[in-house]
């Protein structure tokens, strides 16, 4: 864990309950892909959130942050970030990173903006060719809260391992893909979880009956990874 001064580069809407930011760490500072940082409101109050980005050449991090008003919890650092030139951020944490000695079919989970911490991992993935193939599972209420949706498509069109499930809890009229809850559309595609290495994103509720249907279903729980699993 490294404790560094970040420029604040960038605060801008992905959604209307969604900001993207963009932060500029003002020396050199190491992580792994699906690592969180927290940023420091004060000494004794740092909150976390997934860098939604595998580390890159210039260094810059990306967040992707809830805006709704009701969420103070978010809404006071994004007030922070749009008012301030630079925060101080703790960068480096959290034990769910991308295992790269672990060459498996993989499984990406993530429920609304948990999808940053799977984005990162996929960046990891896709920067080389896939020797296993990876899917990735997002779950939103609305296609439009989907703000990846484009980008995601492109991506399993450009590479033959890399398949991408949205499933939509409302979905417009006409949708033809899954609906629902997000880790049920996993659990519907897959009869065995056996050979597979799993990474989930979302509400603590999620990831707790993520880990018991997934295991039933053949899950090794070594090979389950989530920050959540460091709390539940």
């Amino acid at each position: 864990m490294q404790k560094i001064l970040c420029k604040v580069q960038k605060v801008v809407p992905l959604t209307a309950s969604v900001m993207h930011v963009e932060l500029m760490p003002e020396k050199k500072c190491d992580y792994h892909a699906g690592q969180y940082l927290q940023i420091l409101m004060s000494d004794s109050d740092k909150r976390p959130f997934s860098i939604a980005n595998a580390p890159r050449p210039d260094g810059s991090l990306e967040l992707h942050i809830g805006s709704d008003p009701a969420n103070k919890y978010a809404s006071q650092v994004l007030q922070k970030l749009q008012s301030e030139p630079h925060v101080e951020a703790e960068i480096g944490l959290g034990k769910a990173f991308l295992r790269t000695d672990k060459i498996k079919p993989t499984i990406l989970l993530a429920g609304g903006t948990g999808f940053s911490y799977t984005l990162a991992i996929l960046q990891k993935l896709l920067a080389s060719p896939l020797k296993e193939p990876v899917f990735m599972y997002w779950g939103t209420r609305t296609k439009e809260d989907m703000y990846a949706f484009d980008l995601l498509t492109e991506l399993a069109q450009q590479h033959a391992k890399f398949k991408f499930v949205p499933v939509i809890e409302y979905p417009p009229a006409g949708w033809k893909g899954k609906t629902a809850w997000v880790h049920k559309a996993v659990l519907s595609d897959f009869t065995s979880l056996s050979s597979y290495q799993v990474y989930v994103a979302g509400r603590f509720e999620m990831a707790g009956v993520v880990r018991e249907e997934f295991h039933r279903q053949g899950l090794s729980l070594d090979n389950l990874y989530g920050d959540a699993y460091e709390f539940i």
